[in-house]
């Protein structure tokens, strides 16, 4: 049997099969046999997880087919647009769906005209930190790439640009307690816990400590909203400045920095190898929302 290569990240965006329809679509491939093609980018599984998995079970034979993209981004796109035609989505789970194809579209961009080449970490610091230039920037005929985007994505989905750019906070909130908890993102995404679009976005604001306690409650099944809701937002407690205020903002950017670095020490410190990475991640995360905050205020 060919041997494919999963992605966890790839697979993790398909909403996961009920019990019911999985034994259903079992009971089909044993009966008739696999007879729609695997989808593989370079050797890697992009469509037919549940199928794979079935045929895999019962060593029933499959086919494949290929297709070709530049990107990860490319693929994740192809993805994304393939469920939200394929499948009847919750609202919830569009908007994650939306906001992470606002995301990875801003990649592309970024990479095609030169920027963000390090590494896909530092693209990522690069798009969420510019994730409101176009409300802060407003509209003219001249608009920034991340509002060309958000207004080419509202009519391809049939939103406001506003919508996909908040759907992109969503999505990050969602990603970010994914990635302290998978079983949290799945609950949220299932809706198996009660919270929805508003709260998503509030949560978004979340000092690193509280976005692992939240975490950790969704997963044990006792989040409650009042407990979290009142969470200030990023910027609040910023002095403002004028725009041109560069000294100003050069200080918070440097008082951002070293809360950064004392974060990194205490990880270093007191963080399990295990948990490093995660706690790492989450840690980023915080950063990136307070220096949006702060790029909100230039």
């Amino acid at each position: 049997m060919q041997k494919i290569i999963i992605d966890q990240e790839f697979k993790d965006l398909l909403p996961p099969l009920d019990s019911e329809t999985f034994a259903l679509l079992e009971e089909n491939i044993l009966e008739h046999g696999c007879r729609d093609s695997l989808v593989l980018w370079q050797g890697i599984l992009i469509d037919g997880h549940n199928r794979y998995a079935i045929c895999t079970k019962h060593k029933i034979p499959f086919s494949t087919t290929t297709k070709d993209f530049a990107t990860r981004e490319d693929v994740l796109i192809w993805i994304i647009s393939t469920q939200v035609a394929r499948r009847n989505l919750t609202p919830l789970q569009l908007s994650h769906y939306r906001g992470l194809h606002y995301q990875a579209d801003k990649r592309i961009i970024a990479n095609e005209s030169g920027k963000n080449q390090h590494s896909k970490m530092a693209a990522e610091a690069k798009n969420l930190a510019k994730l409101q230039v176009s409300e802060v920037s407003g509209h003219n005929d001249h608009q920034a790439p991340d509002a060309s985007t958000a207004n080419r994505l509202a009519e391809q989905y049939h939103v406001s640009p506003k919508t996909v750019r908040r759907d992109a906070k969503v999505a990050a909130t969602i990603d970010a307690l994914g990635e302290l908890s998978p079983n949290a993102k799945k609950k949220i995404l299932s809706g198996e816990v009660a919270i929805d679009k508003k709260e998503l976005e509030a949560l978004a604001t979340l000092p690193n400590k509280e976005l692992i306690k939240l975490a950790k409650a969704i997963d044990k099944g006792s989040y409650d909203k009042s407990t979290f809701s009142h969470t200030a937002p990023a910027n609040e407690g910023l002095p403002s400045f004028d725009p041109k205020g560069t000294q100003k903002a050069s200080a918070l950017l440097k008082t951002a920095t070293n809360d950064f670095q004392r974060e990194l020490q205490l990880l270093a410190i007191n963080s399990d190898s295990a948990d490093r990475n995660v706690a790492l991640k989450a840690a980023l995360k915080a950063h990136l929302t307070k220096l949006e905050g702060i790029y909100k205020r230039l």
